[in-house]
């Protein structure tokens, strides 16, 4: 598990985008439909660093060997109001690496980064039925509701949306 700095984008972008290439790929809801194109996936992955340039988001990266297998972000609410909470998001793993504790492994290690950053309560969401919906239940996440037809999916449905809290202690 690393914790990414800005400079590592050029280093980790290609393993990066083949990872979020993948995770589309298999249908999973994280706001990109297949076939994801590659200069798609690489802009996304520009922003998202851009955000960790700034101090506004932490991204974990999951290793096996050298090649990147898992990651997530925490976004952190940067208004005065909201310096005690963050929002998880873009849980990925690859398609070939899952059922093997790395979502799990990378949730907990971003609750810890949550705790380091001083954030005590973290909100996410996930497609209602999905494995992430039992993984985060597992963990202790609480469910605030459900909107129902929140996104459209691979196979062109509009998919329900359940949304979870966890406080830190």
């Amino acid at each position: 598990m690393e914790s990414i700095r800005a400079e590592d984008e050029a280093r980790l972008l290609p393993g990066l985008v083949a990872l979020l290439q993948d995770t589309a790929a298999s249908g999973a809801s994280v706001g990109f439909l297949p076939p994801l194109s590659e200069e798609e996936a690489r802009q996304y992955w520009q922003v998202a660093f851009q955000g960790v340039a700034d101090g506004s988001r932490v991204l974990l990266v999951a290793y096996d060997a050298d090649t990147i297998v898992g990651s997530v972000q925490l976004e952190l609410a940067m208004r005065p109001n909201g310096l005690h909470r963050a929002e998880v998001q873009k849980l990925f793993v690859l398609q070939s690496q899952r059922r093997r504790g790395i979502g799990e492994a990378l949730m907990q290690a971003i609750e810890q980064a949550a705790r380091e950053r001083g954030r005590s309560l973290l909100v996410l969401d996930t497609r209602q039925g999905d494995n992430a919906e039992r993984l985060y239940r597992r963990l202790a996440y609480h469910e605030v509701g459900v909107i129902p037809a929140y996104a459209l999916s691979a196979s062109g449905t509009l998919d329900g949306t359940v949304f979870f809290y966890k406080e830190l202690a």
